[in-house]
């Protein structure tokens, strides 16, 4: 199995930023599209960014031009940077791994991460 740590979360005033990593237990690493989820009580669980093995990015529309994710496959570590967070970006924060075996697609999730944007 892969297991996946969330860490960076805490508290940060509206306008601020973090930084949050995910560091994974699987050798082969390089292999996985990685990505960034966020869940707020009551709401859908929602896609933030995620980066494929290639290097390719993708962002929801609500984060773009604030948040950069990236990975460093050396350190089988993927980091999302949040810069300029909004209140309603209270989450928590849940670090994804997937890849596809014989046409289907697996997952594995963190254990999650608390971000809160307050004053």
């Amino acid at each position: 199995q892969v297991l996946l740590v969330e860490s960076g979360g805490g508290l940060v005033q509206p306008g601020g930023s973090l930084r949050l990593s995910c560091a994974a237990s699987t050798i082969v690493f390089s292999i996985y599209t990685m990505g960034w989820y966020r869940q707020s009580p009551g709401k859908q669980r929602e896609l933030v960014a995620d980066i494929t093995s290639g290097g390719s990015t993708n962002y929801a529309d609500s984060v773009k031009g604030r948040f950069t994710i990236s990975r460093d496959n050396a350190k089988n570590t993927v980091y999302l940077q949040m810069n300029s967070l909004k209140p309603e970006e209270t989450a928590v924060y849940y670090c994804n791994a997937r890849h596809w075996v014989v046409g289907i697609r697996n997952d594995y999730w963190g254990q999650g991460t608390q971000v809160t944007v307050s004053s």
